[in-house]
């Protein structure tokens, strides 16, 4: 990650150039993968997810906002863009005001998740177990992938856990089957006092909070965001029930003491990633 702090209040045209090109190419790097298998009509059941599941296209990733607060020199063109203002003849900078002003109920909704997740206690104890959930009992799967260990294998490690997904868009794709087996019904009403930072859906939505919040979030957290969900979407799918060794992924064996600790190891791991995002998110669309 690369996370920064502290961004200066004005970029002369050669420094805020020199960064948006910075950040398209490392959008480039992120989304050339998928891109070439756009180009061939091919999917992938792991990395194609965020451009499927979020449906940003890569071309809202390469583009640059410096967030709130900073002024642009000679950036006369981006004044015609949405949600930027003129500061002189030839400078501007992200209107933050207007934002708030005309999305205000989002703004509130996106800032008070990203808060209340933020300063809740992490749970590291559900291992994976919703992709479980979301094919227990039934013949269809979400993933065109074979089980690992098979329906009844797959149905036995669900019912000898205890279900605790804490995340509605998670728990949303259960089985019918599945959903009396969660600790609790979750309701997307609830969200906000039930999404907590051990979440590896919760860490992977930051990129999607990050996107609703525009020219607000300093591109570099964006980019951050995306490398975030990227790299948690992997431990996702390798604890889940599919069997994706031929796409070069070993399994995480959740079932066994030793697939639960290395998960709740990197479970660990990204939950830091995700709260310093959601910390640097916060300071970066607070009122300027």
């Amino acid at each position: 990650m690369t996370t920064r702090t502290a961004p200066p209040d004005r970029l002369l045209r050669e420094e805020w150039h020199e960064r948006a090109t910075a950040h398209a190419e490392r959008a480039d790097v992120l989304t050339a993968a998928h891109r070439q298998r756009a180009a061939r009509a091919e999917r992938h059941p792991v990395e194609d997810f965020l451009f499927t599941y979020y449906s940003y296209k890569p071309a809202l990733l390469r583009r640059w906002h410096p967030g709130a607060g900073v002024v642009l020199d000679g950036a006369v063109e981006r004044v015609s863009w949405r949600w930027y203002t003129a500061v002189s003849n030839d400078a501007a900078r992200v209107d933050d005001a207007a934002f708030r002003d005309e999305r205000g109920s989002l703004y509130r909704g996106v800032t008070g998740l990203l808060r209340a997740t933020r300063d809740r206690g992490a749970a590291f104890g559900c291992f994976g177990l919703h992709e479980w959930a979301m094919v227990y009992r039934t013949r269809e799967v979400r993933h065109a992938v074979p089980l690992r260990l098979g329906r009844a294998g797959t149905d036995a490690v669900v019912e000898a856990h205890d279900l605790r997904c804490t995340h509605f868009d998670a728990f949303r794709f259960f089985t019918p089957e599945a959903v009396p087996r969660n600790r609790e019904a979750l309701d997307r009403e609830g969200a906000s006092a039930r999404e907590q930072p051990g979440c590896l859906h919760a860490g992977m939505d930051i990129y999607k909070w990050i996107m609703k919040l525009g020219p607000l979030v300093p591109g570099h957290l964006l980019l951050d965001a995306f490398e975030l969900a990227r790299d948690i979407r992997e431990l996702d799918m390798r604890a889940s029930p599919y069997d994706l060794s031929d796409w070069g992924y070993s399994p995480v064996p959740i079932e066994t003491p030793e697939g639960k600790a290395e998960y709740v190891r990197e479970q660990r791991g990204f939950s830091a990633r995700g709260q310093r995002l959601r910390t640097a998110v916060l300071e970066a669309v607070a009122t300027h």
